[in-house]
């Protein structure tokens, strides 16, 4: 690594200098995202444990909470992708899960649909930047593809008759939007809140993840109990 990548971050309000411990109640509210793994984990293992798909999105769950705290307490470039990759990933692995699980499409047109979001997600900024020059949200831009997605797939698990998948991802989108409200004020509130509101974000995200692995879980038993020889 050269020594950009040890270049130190300082995005949040909490953040005063570029100790390990800088951003304490960000560091440790990220324990909110194992507290949701290891829960999900535990109903995973009292159903069919043939569900990997859902292991999956449970095991990232974990890494998503293990790469923050790494961003929040070293805060410097490297740590930084180990922070929004891992949550990339759980975009991506819950959509294609959704379009198979969910919406029951083949896995060809799973996977094209999945591309197709990914393109949109990673050219999304440009399209918004070109219509609202100078407003990030404090860096909350680039998740408001995955609040489409969330709203505009539970809808349409609504429509096609998959209720209660279709009602955990609305519930989800709906934290979801609070969390990045907190996200996106963490800067505006800094004066008045020293702490700052991200570990809201880190809060509200957490429980986000649990609502949709949760729904994956049951959903996942619900099919594999419908083809069940009786």
């Amino acid at each position: 690594m050269t020594s950009s990548w040890f270049q130190p971050i300082d995005s949040y309000c909490e953040r005063l200098s570029p100790g390990f411990w800088a951003e304490p109640i960000n560091a440790v509210s990220n324990g909110f995202f194992l507290l949701a793994a290891a829960y999900a984990l535990w109903i995973w293992q009292g159903k069919d444990r043939a569900d990997w798909p859902a292991l999956w999105l449970i095991t990232v769950s974990a890494i998503v909470g293990i790469g923050s705290f790494l961003f929040h307490t070293f805060a410097n470039r490297w740590s930084l992708l180990a922070d929004v990759l891992p949550i990339a990933v759980f975009i991506y692995s819950y959509f294609l899960l959704a379009m198979r699980r969910y919406l029951r499409l083949r896995l060809v047109s799973s996977i094209a649909f999945t591309a197709a979001f990914a393109v949109f997600n990673t050219s999304f900024g440009r399209l918004w930047f070109s219509a609202f020059p100078g407003i990030s949200l404090n860096g909350s831009v680039g998740y408001l593809p995955a609040l489409m997605a969330l709203f505009l797939v539970g809808a349409a698990c609504r429509s096609l008759g998959v209720t209660q998948p279709g009602k955990a991802l609305l519930w989800a989108a709906f934290v979801f939007f609070l969390s990045l409200v907190f996200r996106s004020i963490d800067s505006a509130v800094c004066s008045a809140l020293p702490l700052g509101t991200h570990a809201l974000w880190h809060v509200l995200n957490a429980l986000v993840l649990w609502i949709l692995m949760n729904a994956a879980l049951v959903h996942g038993s619900e099919e594999r109990l419908r083809h069940v020889p009786r």
